[in-house]
C-alpha cells in the first residue's frame, strides 16, 4: 500500500484519465526547446499525472513563449509531447492572450483602458474586429495543440490578464455588449470557450482557469467568481482555481508568509457550484495536505508547482513509501519565480538542478573510483550540502560544527515570524546525513591541530560569518558610526537568538544595509514585542536586494507597513546617541534624527575565514563555500555545496 491512497487513484477529465490527483498547474519557467522538455520529463519521469505548459500567448498582437499563434509551434510541441508520453503524464497547454499585463509587446489590448500596474501602460479598448480576432486566434491555437498530440488545453480567464479583465467590474468599463452586467462581461470568455470547443470538440482535455479571489480593489470577489464557475461548469471538462493579480502580485505565487492552503477559504465558497473535477493550487507542499483536500472532497486534483520544483520526484517517493526522502520546498520564492522575473530562467533554492535537468541530474549519478577523507568545517546549509552530495558520491565525510546544532544562520531565521519554512531544509539535511553515515560532531570547533589529528585529504570550509563591530555600513566604508558601541545597540543576531537581550525599549530604529530578509526578520520581531519601528536602508525599498522583490518581500512589506512601522530609503547612519539616531542622504548635507531607545544594525558580517588562511600552503587542500565567501545567500550556499559536492 502506498502511502496517501486515495491521491493514487485515476480520474476521468474529459476523454483522458489522470493516474493520480498530483499535477502541475502553469507557470512560467524562461526555459524553451530541451531545457523546457527536459524540465517537464524530469516531473513525468517522477510520477506527475498532468502538467501545463506555461500560459502561452495564441495572438500576434501578443506573441509570448511558444508561438502558437503561427504552425511555426508545431515541431516543437510534437516533440515535447512525444517525449512525455512514454512516461504516462498527460500533458496540457495554457492558451492566454496577456491583455493590459505585459511589457514588451508589440500593442497591449484590454477591455477598456485600465492600465495594469504591471505594465504601466495605457491599453487600447478592444475594437469587436479585435474581439472577434483573438477568439479566432483562441481557436486556430487550439487545433495546433491537438494536431501536436497535446492531451488538453487550459483557457486563463485569471491572474489579470485579457479574460479576467473583460470579467473584472473594476476593470471593464465597457458600454456595449461586452460591459455592464456579468452575463455581458462574461461574453467574451465564453465566445472563446465556445470557438475553441468548436475546433477540438471532444478530441483534447478544454478546462478553464477562473479567478477566486483577484485582489482588485472593485474586482472580483469569491461570491461573483462563484457565479462565474456556475455558468462556466457545463462547458468545461474541470475548472482550475487561482488568486492573485498584479494589484496584489505576491498573492499570485503565495511566500512562505501566507498560510498553508491560502487559496482554499476562497475556494470554499465557488466549489459547491462546481460539478466537474476542480484543481486548486496556493502553497500545498506536502502529501498530507494534498491528500486531506482530496478527502475532505475540497478538489479532485491537488497542484504542486513549487513542490515538484524542489523535487521532481516527489510523487514516486511518496508512492514507494519513501516520503522522508523527499527535498522540501522553502517557500521563498528566490528561486523560482524571483530568478525568473529577475535573471529570466527559473531555478531552486534548495534543488541545484532545476531548470538545468539537460545537464544536471537532480542527484549525482556517479561513483568515485577512489573515495576521500573529507574534512566538512560547518553545519550550515553550505556545509549539509557538500556533505551530503559528497557522501551520495562514496566519500568518506566527517562534519564538525561549533554550535550545539546544525543549520548554521538558518537555526536564526526559522525562529523569527513568517520564517519557519526555511528550517526545513536543514531538518531534512541533517536526517540525511545521518542516513548516509557521515560523520557528524557537533560542539566541536576546528583549529589547525584537529585538522592535523584528522588527517583528511581534502578540507571543505562553510564556516559562515559573525557581525561586524566596528560599525562599518556600504554607504562610508572608510568610517564608522559614532555610538555604535553604546549598550543599546544591537546586531540582528542579537534579537534572533544568539544574544541576551532581556529588555527591548521603544521606538525602535533598524538599520537594513543589506537589504535581505534579515532587517524584515528583525523588524517582524520588534513589532511582536509592541514598540514602534522605523527601518532606515541605503536602498530604496524594503528587501530591496531579494530575487524580485513583489514576489519575494510583497507579503512581507505589506505586513510591515500595515503595523507600528515606517521605513525611510536612501538613507544612511551618520551617529548614534542614546535617544536618537542622526541619519542623511549620501553626497548631500540634508540629514534628520529619529528618536530610538533601541537600534539594530542589520550589516555585511565579517567572514571567518581565519581556519582557511592558516591552512593555506600548510595543510590539505582547501575549499571555501557559503557565507564565507561572502555571498551572504541561502541559495548560493545550497548551490555551492552541490556544485562543490559533485566535482570534488
Amino acid at each position: 500500500m502506498a502511502l496517501y491512497d486515495n491521491l493514487f487513484e485515476p480520474l476521468k477529465i474529459g476523454p483522458t484519465e489522470l493516474k493520480n490527483r498530483i499535477v502541475r498547474s502553469p507557470h512560467g519557467t524562461g526555459l524553451a526547446g530541451e531545457d523546457l522538455i527536459s524540465y517537464h520529463e524530469a516531473r513525468a519521469r517522477g510520477g506527475v499525472a498532468m502538467s501545463t505548459i506555461q500560459a502561452t500567448g495564441v495572438d500576434k498582437s501578443a506573441p509570448q513563449g511558444i508561438p502558437l499563434h503561427t504552425d511555426a509551434c508545431k515541431p516543437f510541441l510534437s516533440e515535447i509531447a512525444d517525449r512525455i508520453r512514454p512516461h504516462g503524464m498527460k500533458l496540457f497547454i495554457q492558451l492566454y492572450h496577456p491583455g493590459a499585463g505585459m511589457q514588451g509587446m508589440p500593442e497591449n489590448w484590454s477591455a477598456s483602458a485600465v492600465p495594469n500596474p504591471m505594465a504601466g501602460i495605457m491599453p487600447i479598448e478592444m475594437t469587436k474586429a479585435m474581439i472577434d480576432g483573438v477568439v479566432e486566434s483562441f481557436a486556430l491555437a487550439a487545433a495546433r495543440v491537438r494536431d501536436c498530440g497535446l492531451d488538453g488545453i487550459d483557457i486563463h480567464a485569471s491572474s489579470g490578464y485579457l479574460i479576467h479583465e473583460f470579467l473584472s467590474p473594476a476593470l471593464n468599463k465597457r458600454t456595449d455588449e461586452y460591459g455592464g452586467s456579468l452575463e455581458n462581461r462574461m461574453r467574451f470568455m465564453f465566445e472563446v470557450i465556445e470557438a475553441v470547443r468548436a475546433e477540438v470538440g471532444d478530441s483534447v482535455v478544454v478546462g478553464v482557469r477562473l479567478p477566486n479571489e483577484d485582489y482588485v480593489p472593485g474586482g472580483l470577489t469569491a461570491d461573483i467568481n462563484a457565479d462565474i464557475a456556475k455558468a462556466v461548469d457545463p462547458v468545461a471538462d474541470y475548472i482550475s482555481l487561482h488568486m492573485g493579480a498584479y494589484w496584489r502580485f505576491h498573492k499570485l505565487i503565495a511566500p512562505s508568509d501566507e498560510p498553508l492552503g491560502v487559496e482554499m477559504q476562497a475556494n470554499a465558497v465557488i466549489k459547491p457550484f462546481i460539478t466537474k473535477p476542480t484543481m486548486v493550487t496556493g502553497r500545498i507542499m506536502t502529501l498530507d495536505h494534498a491528500s486531506s483536500i482530496v478527502a475532505s472532497g475540497e478538489a479532485d486534483m491537488v497542484s504542486m508547482v513549487r513542490a515538484l520544483i524542489a523535487d521532481p520526484n516527489l510523487v514516486n517517493k511518496a508512492r514507494n513509501r519513501e516520503e522522508n526522502t523527499i527535498r522540501p520546498c522553502i517557500g521563498t520564492n528566490m528561486g523560482c519565480v524571483g530568478q525568473l522575473m529577475s535573471g529570466g530562467r527559473l531555478g531552486c533554492v534548495v534543488n541545484s538542478a532545476a531548470g538545468k535537468e539537460q545537464v544536471l541530474t537532480f542527484e549525482p549519478q556517479d561513483r568515485v573510483s577512489q573515495p576521500k577523507k573529507i574534512l566538512v568545517v560547518g553545519g550550515g546549509p553550505a556545509g549539509m550540502e557538500f556533505a551530503r552530495t559528497a557522501a551520495l558520491r562514496g566519500h568518506q565525510v566527517e562534519l564538525h560544527e561549533a554550535m550545539k546544532t546544525l543549520g548554521g544562520q538558518v537555526v536564526m531565521a526559522r525562529a523569527a515570524p513568517k520564517r519557519g519554512d526555511v528550517g526545513t531544509i536543514v531538518d531534512w539535511l541533517a536526517e540525511e546525513l545521518e542516513t548516509l553515515g557521515v560523520d557528524v560532531h557537533l560542539n566541536s570547533y576546528v583549529d589547525e591541530e584537529l585538522v592535523s589529528n584528522i588527517a583528511p585529504d581534502e578540507v571543505v570550509l562553510a564556516t559562515g560569518t559573525t557581525p561586524r563591530t566596528d560599525g562599518m555600513q556600504q554607504a562610508t566604508p572608510a568610517t564608522g558610526i559614532p555610538g555604535f558601541d553604546l549598550p543599546h545597540v544591537y546586531s540582528s543576531w542579537d534579537l534572533l537568538g544568539f544574544g541576551d537581550i532581556t529588555h527591548i525599549e521603544g521606538p525602535a530604529l533598524v538599520y537594513d544595509d543589506t537589504g535581505t530578509f534579515e532587517a524584515i526578520s528583525v523588524a517582524d520581531i520588534l513589532l511582536e514585542k509592541g514598540v514602534h519601528v522605523t527601518m532606515v536602508s541605503r536602498n530604496d525599498s524594503v528587501g530591496a536586494r531579494l530575487n524580485y522583490p513583489p514576489v519575494t518581500a510583497g507579503a512581507a512589506r505589506e505586513r510591515l507597513y500595515s503595523g507600528d512601522f515606517d521605513f525611510v530609503g536612501s538613507h544612511h547612519v551618520i551617529g548614534i546617541s542614546e535617544s536618537d539616531v542622526e541619519i542623511g542622504v549620501l553626497f548631500t548635507d540634508r540629514s534628520r534624527k529619529i528618536p530610538a531607545k533601541t537600534v539594530v544594525f542589520v550589516g555585511f558580517n565579517e567572514p571567518s575565514r581565519e581556519l582557511w588562511q592558516s591552512l593555506q600552503g600548510n595543510g590539505p587542500p582547501s575549499h571555501m563555500i557559503g557565507d564565507v565567501r561572502g555571498r551572504n545567500s541561502i541559495l548560493t550556499a545550497i548551490h555551492a555545496g552541490n556544485e562543490l559536492g559533485r566535482s570534488i
